[in-house]
């Protein structure tokens, strides 16, 4: 195929790539009862965590988490998302608890409410957490559940996820 036919071709292809999953649908709160199956044989809805990090999904995508490691520090920051993860969501929470289990052993993450002065977020009205913990220094990947987080009037407890894969 000559290239002065190859061009207009693959700009065709591209252009109909774009109406894929993202376009010219709104879920709105995302509140919407179904899953991401959009009957196009299989195509999985994933979104992409801001930071980098661990996504993990509450409820039936109505909101999310997003897990950030800081292993030189033994931090580990949790944010707190919309359902497409493009909106950080303020929440009342003080804190919540993940129980990490390495191996045998349990460890309780508590991660405290962190304010930011550039964004107006306080402890009670923000979507940022953190906890340190030596033990994160050197952790790679763990099961972990996120035993109980209110966000938006909406309680989810007992959410199951692997580090640093999530539940997506």
């Amino acid at each position: 195929m000559k290239l002065k036919t190859f061009f207009p071709i693959a700009a065709v292809v591209a252009g109909l790539s774009l109406f894929g999953c993202g376009g010219g649908h709104d879920h709105g709160a995302h509140g919407h009862g179904h899953g991401h199956d959009h009957g196009d044989g299989g195509h999985a809805h994933e979104h992409v965590a801001p930071h980098g990090g661990t996504a993990v999904v509450l409820g039936d995508e109505v909101f999310h988490l997003e897990f950030v490691h800081v292993p030189e520090e033994g931090l580990m920051d949790a944010f707190v998302l919309d359902g497409h993860m493009e909106e950080f969501v303020r929440i009342k929470a003080e804190s919540f608890t993940v129980a990490a289990t390495i191996g045998e052993k349990t460890e309780k993450l508590v991660f405290a409410a962190k304010g930011n002065d550039a964004t107006g977020e306080k402890v009670g009205d923000t979507s940022q957490f953190t906890v340190q913990a030596d033990w994160l220094k050197t952790a790679t990947n763990f099961n972990a559940v996120v035993e109980l987080i209110d966000v938006s009037g909406t309680s989810f407890t007992n959410v199951n996820f692997k580090f640093p894969e999530g539940n997506e």
